[in-house]
């Protein structure tokens, strides 16, 4: 019986998530010797791109009624389509609602967060984050049947061609729960939680004023931009960049910390992080414990070097 996976899409295109979800699928599906089933919903994008990552069927779900997204409309739509005991999502913030959804209507077990491929898959048994991230455990589902959501930039978009075919649906399902008021889109950014590489700062950076070094140097770098808690609700920056333990919780490959002293709620939504990076003047932050390099000093003076030296490193 295949694997399936929820590809999910914005706007129509693809997500890099979705790509890793599929790259996840598929390493379940090899310790199987089973085939990847992906689920979208109304993508404008050529679906084909997902046989590159592992899957060999694409089933694209075709409803006007789920436009615009609702956990519950979703769940219940990938529910009529779905027939596999295993079913991976990406954790995203739409995908993280529709997964427990569908586990609760369809009997699945359901874990999430989970860090790399399953140790065992009877009984399903996968490591994943725990405690806000500040852990890590050992899940063992109690079904066969089994939901699983993989955070983002954990275990990577791994190519793994195979042919594959593409079957449409044509569902009709009531999407009454969701009404939206209004709909704002950040244009020409990164996704924060898809980024590789994330530049943050927090109140040692003094005000919004100055944050055209961190950007400068994000632009370099080509990262993301983020910040800590307090900047974001004095107003500094926008909400959608506040990461940790009650913002977004990310995993890139590098994080760099400016100014940020590292309290445990943010630590806990950074922590994924193959390489944090922190520079602080004040060489007793907590940061520091948890950094793989660390510069003590001022931001005002370092940022502006080491973004002229990244230029004239990739010049």
């Amino acid at each position: 019986m295949a694997v399936f996976v929820y590809a999910e899409t914005i706007n129509g295109v693809y997500k890099k998530a979705a790509f890793e979800a599929v790259s996840y699928a598929k390493a379940i599906a090899d310790q199987s010797s089973e085939s990847v089933t992906a689920i979208s919903i109304n993508p404008s994008a050529p679906s084909d791109q997902l046989f590159r990552f592992g899957a060999s069927k694409v089933i694209e779900i075709k409803d006007e009624g789920l436009k615009t997204f609702g956990a519950k409309a979703y769940s219940e739509a990938i529910a009529q389509v779905l027939d596999g005991s295993i079913i991976v999502f990406p954790h995203t913030t739409d995908a993280a609602s529709v997964a427990p959804m569908l586990s609760v209507a369809s009997g699945f077990s359901l874990i999430t967060n989970v860090l790399e491929a399953p140790q065992s898959l009877s009984p399903f048994t996968v490591k994943r984050k725990a405690f806000s991230g500040k852990g890590l455990m050992n899940a063992v589902a109690s079904d066969s049947k089994v939901v699983v959501t993989v955070s983002q930039n954990a275990f990577g978009v791994k190519e793994n061609a195979v042919d594959g075919s593409i079957e449409q649906r044509e569902l009709t399902i009531q999407n009454e729960d969701t009404q939206v008021l209004s709909h704002e889109q950040s244009s020409g950014k990164l996704d924060l939680k898809e980024a590789e590489i994330v530049v943050s700062a927090g109140r040692g950076m003094k005000g919004p004023e100055n944050w055209g070094m961190i950007e400068e140097l994000a632009e370099v770098l080509g990262a993301a931009t983020a910040c800590s808690k307090p900047v974001s609700d004095i107003g500094w920056r926008p909400h959608s960049e506040h990461v940790g333990q009650t913002g977004k919780a990310i995993a890139p490959n590098l994080y760099v910390a400016v100014g940020i002293s590292g309290a445990i709620q943010h630590l806990a939504g950074v922590n994924s992080s193959k390489t944090i990076v922190v520079i602080n003047n004040d060489a007793e932050a907590p940061f520091f414990k948890s950094a793989d390099y660390g510069v003590v000093g001022d931001a005002f003076d370092i940022i502006p070097k080491l973004t002229e030296k990244l230029k004239a490193f990739k010049g």
